[in-house]
């Protein structure tokens, strides 16, 4: 310790948002460069290279081939897939001394794949799968919780190259156990869930999440096991209703009624029902938003969904990326007039309508359901609107926010909902690229054929800190054996030389036996080294101190906090023990 590049903190950063941000800085295993960018010390390296060992090991064990591109990359092959476009400002772009356009890569499907198309030419040459571990770049919005989401991070992406979709299929299944093997390994409570494949495109596409209560990836599942990303939730439609009997149509005067608790008061007091009272659930709440597609074109949506459901933002991203959704301000509807703010209706909204503008209604808004909604007028509504009949949207969009106790779509029971941190990815990309980029190869017929694809991605740095964030406690880091820095922290605690040669002799015999071990010889504090032990978080402790005088030496258990004193004698066996019998 007393020559080891580290130095821990007694004080939280500013900036620490979530507990391993916290600990990874003042345990000395991190360095804020600059925001989204961080520095790797000697000991949050170590840990760091474990992660990738892991995943090289699982990868190789399935065939896949590792290969690594740089990380400055050309636009064509980019502008070729459109991504040059779609990335929008997610993307870090410049130009070289001669004005040629250049990226930092944020994933590298393009050049696996013209890597491919430059090299192979047969079904022969296939099924194949390559791999790399890189550092990636993106422009984050909002850098946050340290190495969770930064703006340059380790990631292992994968590929793989199929002739049909049956060998894609395998490949994605490989993949998929290749990874429970990887998440397994790295020790961390995780889910399995249906997922967007958002700008990567494809079609299956699940995501590997930590569970873990700072996430920020909220996730659904059911006790007969549907599990989803809540943006990947997709609500059964109920059957059409039969609208024959319903009464026409009628507005009615409803003052002070913008919001949707005020129109249910109002209605069951001046419109009761004879059957029950009016609810959230009857009313029709048409939502405006803004989308700016990467082009910079902007356009107007409206959104139709049960007034006691709320738009779901991050559900509405995912539906329409890659364009951006925007707030509609008042500026907006100032210059939109025929939209009244708090009173819109859908009989002023749709493409073919005066206002023009695209209107998608939730999956509940199906026909011959029957709503109160507002009626383009201002402290007015329309009662018994009845879609099919008085109105019919553009089509559908599954946006509404998904709440704890719905049924899953599956019908496999009700839904809780959680958060996790997104650790994996992987995705069926079919033949997005390989037909942008020309990657075909000749069958068994002599007749060319576009390759299919699949993605898979491992955020590498991410999951050191998900690790930390599953297992640190209010002390500090608490390592599972297979990604601790050292096996053993051995401390020296008083001031006789006999105190220091016992541990220096311990320490030389574990090294002997092929433990990693870190010994503090520091001339500081017990107090200062046993905060220090807690905070850096190895998995064993041996304290070496006043009880030698009785010939005994004290073990201690950083996950558990258990302490046992043995003899110092049997301190080598004891602890081998405990790092062989760990299943940590």
């Amino acid at each position: 310790m007393s020559s080891l590049f580290v130095r821990t903190l007694r004080d939280d950063p500013a900036d620490a948002e979530v507990p391993s941000h916290r600990w990874l800085v003042r345990a000395g295993y991190i360095r804020r460069v600059a925001p989204g960018i961080y520095s790797w010390l000697p000991l949050g390296l170590k840990v760091l290279q474990k992660v990738e060992t892991i995943v090289r090991e699982e990868m190789d064990a399935i065939g896949a081939q590792e290969v690594h591109f740089p990380a400055l990359l050309p636009r064509e092959p980019y502008e070729d897939t459109n991504r040059w476009t779609e990335y929008g400002d997610n993307l870090f772009r410049l130009k070289d001394r001669k004005g040629a356009d250049l990226l930092l890569g944020p994933t590298h499907e393009e050049m696996f794949t013209l890597m491919v198309k430059d090299l192979y030419s047969s079904y022969k040459d296939l099924p194949l799968a390559l791999y790399q571990v890189q550092n990636k770049y993106r422009d984050e919005a909002r850098p946050r919780a340290g190495i969770l989401r930064g703006r340059e991070f380790v990631m292992k992406d994968s590929y793989s190259f199929d002739i049909d979709d049956a060998g894609l299929e395998a490949s994605y299944q490989k993949h998929r156990e290749a990874y429970i093997k990887i998440f397994d390994r790295l020790g961390f409570d995780y889910v399995i869930v249906q997922a967007m494949a958002g700008a990567m495109g494809g079609s299956k596409s699940e995501e590997f999440l930590a569970v873990a209560a700072n996430g920020e990836d909220t996730f659904v599942r059911s006790p007969g096991g549907y599990a989803a990303n809540v943006e990947a939730v997709r609500i059964a439609a109920p059957a059409a209703v039969d609208y024959a009997d319903a009464p026409a149509a009628h507005a009615e005067n409803t003052p002070d009624s913008e919001t949707i608790e005020t129109l249910v008061t109002l209605l069951n007091k001046d419109f009761p029902r004879t059957d029950r009272e009016w609810t959230g659930a009857d009313t029709l709440k048409n939502v405006v938003f803004k989308l700016v597609h990467p082009d910079g074109k902007q356009e107007v949506l409206a959104i139709g969904l049960p007034g006691d459901r709320a738009v779901d933002e991050k559900r509405l991203e995912a539906a329409v990326e890659p364009a951006e959704v925007v707030a509609f301000t008042d500026e907006d509807f100032a210059a939109n007039p025929i939209l009244k703010k708090g009173y819109i209706g859908p009989e002023v909204l749709g493409e073919d309508s005066a206002s023009k503008v695209r209107y998608l209604c939730d999956p509940r808004v199906v026909s011959g359901t029957r709503w109160v909604t507002g009626a383009n007028q201002p402290g007015h509504h329309v009662i018994d609107l009845v879609c099919g009949r008085d109105f019919t949207p553009d089509g559908v969009i599954d946006v509404a926010e998904v709440r704890e106790g719905d049924p899953a779509p599956d019908g496999s029971g009700p839904l809780t909902l959680a958060r996790g941190i997104e650790m994996g990815h992987i995705f069926q990309l079919g033949r997005k690229y390989a037909e942008s980029l020309g990657l075909k190869v000749l069958d068994q017929n002599g007749k060319l054929v576009t390759v299919t694809m699949g993605s898979y991605g491992v955020g590498v740095s991410r999951a050191v800190a998900a690790v930390a964030e599953g297992t640190c406690d209010e002390k500090g880091l608490c390592w599972p054996r297979s990604l601790a820095p050292f096996d053993v922290e051995i401390v020296a605690t008083g001031k006789g030389e006999e105190v220091f040669a016992a541990a220096e002799k311990l320490a030389n015999e574990l090294d002997e036996a092929g433990v990693a071990v870190l010994y503090d010889d520091r001339k500081a504090s017990p107090g200062v080294k046993f905060a220090d032990t807690e905070i850096l978080g190895m998995p064993t402790a041996v304290v070496i101190g006043r009880d030698l005088a009785n010939g005994l030496v004290e073990i201690r258990d950083r996950k558990s906090g258990e302490k046992r004193s043995v003899a110092v004698g049997e301190a080598l066996a004891e602890v081998l023990k405990e790092i062989h019998g760990s299943d940590a």
